[in-house]
């Protein structure tokens, strides 16, 4: 009977055992999250890995000699359905410019309602570690978003004129002012953002380097900071990247980019009248595109934080190959997005917004651009991959790019610093816009403009890595 019943608890200890991974048998790490299906993101179309023809597919028209084909294979990835629009762009703007006031109220101790500033993320031990984030610390707290819209409230009373007072100082003066009319000074909105540099980080002469003993170890090598200055690692810190930039769009790109043309309407209203909420934005450099994609990655981010969810890949602009083979929508050596060698369609139409017939602008319906998805998405279900607004892509120009680069997820990039010659400033722009030539509009056509550039006919979509299956096999979440 002894034995029966040390047999019967050594069966207890061992079920209870298998519970906690304490079997000795290899079954992974537990108390994983449940099986994981990434969500299909809002706004974006899943483009499948797979292999194509990356370069032209007609011959090299302006002879600009960067006519060069490569086999390239790329990996699953989101991409957005449509170019960024105004109204989208414009969440970014006021973010920025919401952070900006409810920060100064902070700083200015407007705000305390008792229970501590009512701008401040209040101390919350299942996502902020205590010894890390201190709400006292005006310059680094985090704000509370749930309380953005009190800073603009117009009301009576103590604390509605002390946070008037306060964020007077981001409205134009006085002596600046058209026909008194009270605006925000847009040359205030400026992002201040981090990434990290794992660029750098990756060189082998950056790693880690531990004793022999490996008792301990430092960094040997040297990064290029943020400021573009050489200097020693000092540990993972040097990795973490400062950037800082003006984000509202350049609406005078309208009358810069044409001296003899009237386009005075177009940089007065495009950028913030309703009627233009769906066009996509312009007037955005290369710089400003990148960083709307590092805020819109924090974005969501921080509310798969608050919610204890795993945090997701991050946005980005696309690379020059992802840009092209998402364009041709798995149609093998086709010329346009569409399929076909030709700009219109059967019934003699034209499929995109471009500049046909040597200068008859308004023949494809839209004279300058025109609102996004207004043309036929191709076989990915991707819109205005040809013309409206050419984009801007994540790849530094090279001519002989595709002779270097590798021919999985090919991709040559380079951060150009301020002071660094206008060559390396190059980023590749794809697609073709409202005011060129149908060359332009070719998926394999590829040009360039500088990344401290705003132009009215460029403008960019985001991308993000498949994170679900490793095949990629194209199966979105909805697919299975």
């Amino acid at each position: 009977m002894k034995k029966v019943y040390i047999a019967a608890l050594f069966g207890a200890l061992l079920l209870s055992s298998c519970g906690n991974g304490l079997n000795g048998e290899l079954i992974g790490a537990q108390n994983r999250p449940a099986a994981y299906a990434e969500i299909d993101p809002h706004g974006m179309v899943f483009i499948p890995q797979g292999s194509f023809t990356m370069g032209p597919n007609d011959q090299d028209v302006p002879f600009a000699l960067t006519s060069q084909s490569k086999t390239v294979t790329v990996d699953p990835f989101w991409m957005d359905d449509t170019e960024i629009t105004n109204n989208e762009y414009r969440q970014f703007v006021e973010w920025v410019r919401d952070s900006i006031a409810m920060r100064m109220c902070v700083m200015a101790g407007v705000g305390d309602n008792g229970k501590g500033n009512m701008f401040v993320f209040p101390y919350d031990e299942d996502n902020v570690d205590p010894n890390e984030y201190d709400p006292t610390d005006t310059k680094n707290c985090w704000l509370n978003w749930l309380n953005r819209n009190k800073v603009w409230e117009k009301g009576k009373g103590d604390d509605a004129q002390a946070i008037s007072d306060v964020i007077k100082d981001l409205y134009l003066i006085k002596e600046e002012r058209f026909n008194k009319l009270h605006e925000i000074d847009t040359r205030k909105l400026i992002y201040d953002y981090n990434w990290v540099d794992l660029k750098q980080a990756a060189l082998k002469q950056n790693r880690y380097n531990f004793n022999e003993d490996y008792t301990g170890g430092k960094y040997e090598g040297t990064i290029i900071d943020s400021k573009g200055k050489l200097v020693p690692i000092q540990d993972r810190r040097s990795f973490i990247m400062q950037g800082r930039i003006p984000v509202y769009p350049d609406t005078l790109v309208w009358m810069s980019d044409y001296t003899y043309s009237y386009n005075e309407p177009m940089a007065r209203k495009y950028f913030w009248h309703p009627a233009f909420d769906n066009y996509p934005v312009v007037g955005v450099t290369w710089k400003q595109a990148s960083a709307f994609c590092i805020w819109r990655t924090d974005l969501l981010n921080n509310y798969y934080r608050m919610n204890h969810q795993p945090m997701i890949e991050q946005y980005r602009l696309p690379t020059e190959a992802e840009w092209e083979y998402a364009a041709r929508g798995g149609l093998a050596l086709s010329m346009y997005p569409w399929g076909g060698p030709y700009t219109r369609n059967y019934s003699g139409c034209f499929i995109a917004n471009f500049k046909p017939l040597r200068g008859r602008y308004s023949d494809d319906g839209a004279a300058r651009t025109i609102e996004v998805a207004s043309y036929a998405p191709n076989e990915y279900g991707l819109y205005d991959m040809a013309g409206n607004v050419a984009e801007w892509t994540s790849n530094a120009f090279d001519e002989s790019a595709y002779s270097y680069t590798h021919d999985l997820n090919p991709d040559y990039s380079y951060n150009a610093l301020a002071d660094d010659p206008p060559v390396l400033k190059r980023k590749v722009v794809r697609g073709g816009s409202w005011k060129d030539v149908g060359y332009y509009l070719q998926v394999g056509t590829r040009t360039y403009e500088y990344q401290d550039t705003a132009k009215s006919y460029i403008g960019f979509r985001c991308v993000r890595s498949y994170m679900g299956r490793g095949s990629g096999t194209g199966l979105g979440e909805g697919d299975y």
